[in-house]
């Protein structure tokens, strides 16, 4: 006489039961994304105290700022494409690996280059570590939590960048600039350590290919381009061609990257998303508001503290 067979549960309940840690990852995650958005608010009011110890012009700042910013958002999608492939997990400690050591330099360089190029570096690991993290959170959520936990993720980003001037310009009163870079380490060893610990491996049984040709040309397109408005925006004037010349080139090169997105099978950007009026018009209102959120951090910075000369920290509460 044979045993009756037990049910067996359905495929899409076994993959979605989730982790048993699961909350305390999302804690390890959230930390891991602090410590790369704070990374780049905490900056804006260390840059008169940079301008000064390291004799920066206005352009050096802007690309201070922008050469992670730059840097980041053009490699987010090769690294997510290389966690499905490789795994999340290890994309994810790896960019804290390299954002560390970013850091580490970006505290001690002597010159405003060498600044300029340890914060790109910085958005090389920043750009691995925000997709491995919500990545990571749809693998170990259930479909019945996963929204509430992407909410807290998402939580997470502005909370960084409300405290990121705050705790810049407490540090400003007691250390030298260089702290505001050092601060990242402590947080970003610890957040490596419990990610190994704590977050499950994962990969996507079926990856996609990363286009690196787009990946190039979309970095490319936009370092020419934002090249020209700081140029024209450091005194050379609007009109010379060591201005326009790069503009018009990043134009080009941006019409060149839309082309071959549109004809790629694994493009580096969908482009047909912008068909969608919905998404097309949030993308351009995002897109304003953070071009005049950015520019008017670095003008109000100079302002607070060189015109009416707050303290760093007052200009830190005042950015917020």
């Amino acid at each position: 006489m044979t045993e009756p067979q037990q049910p067996v549960p359905p495929v899409d309940d076994v993959e979605h039961v989730g982790h048993e840690r699961r909350w305390a990852i999302l804690g390890v995650l959230t930390v891991c994304l602090v410590v790369v958005i704070m990374g780049n608010t905490i900056l804006n009011v260390a840059l008169r105290r940079i301008q000064e110890d390291l004799d920066a012009t206005q352009g050096e700042l802007q690309w201070a700022v922008d050469a992670y910013i730059l840097v980041f958002a053009g490699l987010l999608f090769t690294w997510g494409v290389l966690g499905d492939r490789f795994g999340r997990r290890l994309v994810l400690v790896t960019g804290l690996a390299i954002f560390t050591v970013a850091s580490i330099f970006a505290a001690y360089a002597d010159t405003a280059l060498e600044l300029i190029v340890w914060r790109a570096l910085m958005g090389v690991g920043g750009a691995a570590v925000q997709p491995a993290t919500l990545a990571v959170i749809t693998n170990v959520f259930p479909t019945g939590e996963r929204a509430k936990a992407i909410g807290i993720w998402a939580g997470t980003s502005g909370l960084a960048i409300a405290v990121g001037p705050m705790a810049g310009g407490f540090l400003l009163e007691h250390f030298w600039w260089g702290s505001v870079f050092l601060l990242n380490v402590p947080i970003a060893i610890t957040a490596l350590v419990l990610s190994r610990w704590l977050v499950p491996e994962s990969r996507d049984p079926s990856p996609g290919r990363v286009d690196v040709g787009g990946v190039l040309l979309s970095i490319a397109a936009l370092g020419l381009l934002v090249f020209g408005l700081i140029r024209g925006g450091d005194g050379d004037g609007w009109l010379r061609f060591t201005v326009f010349g790069p503009a018009l080139a990043g134009v080009a090169l941006l019409a060149l990257f839309i082309y071959t997105q549109r004809r790629s099978s694994s493009p580096a950007l969908d482009v047909s998303l912008f068909g969608n009026p919905a998404f097309s018009s949030a993308a351009a209102a995002l897109g304003l508001v953070f071009f005049a959120l950015l520019g008017a951090t670095f003008f109000l910075v100079f302002y607070l503290q060189g015109v009416r000369g707050d303290s760093p920290l007052e200009a830190g509460a005042a950015l917020l």
